[in-house]
Parts: C-alpha cells; structure tokens; sequence
C-alpha cells in the first residue's frame, strides 16, 4: 500500500451505469485485476442520489457510503451532471471522488463536469480490451495509490 492509501479490500464503489454490458464488464474487470472492492451498482441517476442520501447521512459517515463513484453522464430519469452537481451540494456526499466514466468526448461534457467538480473524466473505449485496461488503471489508482478521505 503505498502512501497510506486503503488496501483495496476496504474501498466500497458506487457505480451508476444503466448499460448492463457495461456494468458487467465493469465486474469482471474488476474481478480479473485482483480488485476487492465492495461494488454497489445502480441503473439510474435517481436510484444513485437515493442510494447516497440512504447511506451518507449529513451529521455521520457510515461504512456503507462509498469511497468513490464512478458515474455515467447518460442516465435515465436524472442525468449524471444532475447526480454530481447533488453530490458537490449534499454535505453528506461532497467529499467522495467522482470519476466520470462516460461515452461522451465532448468538450462542453468535459468542462461542465470539472466546473461541477469532478474529480476525473475519462471516456469510455469503445475496444474490449481497452475498456478494460481503462477500468483497471482506475481501479489501481484509487485503490492503490490515492488517499481516500477517513470514514470517521
């Protein structure tokens, strides 16, 4: 472990991603690293900010509030803009890593999700392998090497 960083045995994921084929490449890739996160899944931006305002209440951070968030723009019933501008407000979420993981390359997308204070946009490779290795450095990065903020 390097830097004080968690092991990654320790870092709870929420990824809202609403393509089944990517939610379960997203797994096995995870799987296939040596990866052991603790991955919560949800379909749709809604289903996201209910999650995260079940499980990051305002006054206490509990275990089951993720580490980090991996967040698709083209969600149905709330957009992923929507669910990180939500986020950055919430007391409860504001200090939890947002990796935009999208299809978009646009670069209006790319500048609104940093004014709203993403803390990464990657775009999605449309290859296998390289979606793949993309899911890894990420999982690396933030699992291995950055320092997630405490739980307590």
């Amino acid at each position: 472990m390097m830097n004080g960083a968690r092991s990654s045995s320790s870092v709870t994921v929420l990824l809202v991603e609403d393509n089944p084929v990517d939610i379960m490449m997203i797994k096995q890739t995870i799987q296939d690293a040596g990866l052991d996160l603790r991955l919560h899944v949800t379909e749709d931006g809604q289903e996201a900010l209910d999650f995260l305002h079940q499980h990051c209440p305002e006054s206490d951070r509990q275990e089951s509030c993720p580490d980090l968030i991996l967040l698709d723009l083209n969600l149905p019933k709330v957009n992923g803009k929507d669910v990180l501008a939500d986020i950055r407000q919430f007391s409860g979420t504001s200090h939890i890593p947002v990796v935009i993981l999208t299809t978009s390359d646009e670069q209006a997308d790319v500048s609104e999700c940093y004014s709203l204070y993403a803390n990464c946009y990657v775009t999605k490779p449309m290859d296998m392998e390289q979606f793949s290795k993309a899911v890894q450095c990420i999982g690396g990065f933030w699992t291995r090497i950055a320092k997630l903020p405490s739980k307590n």
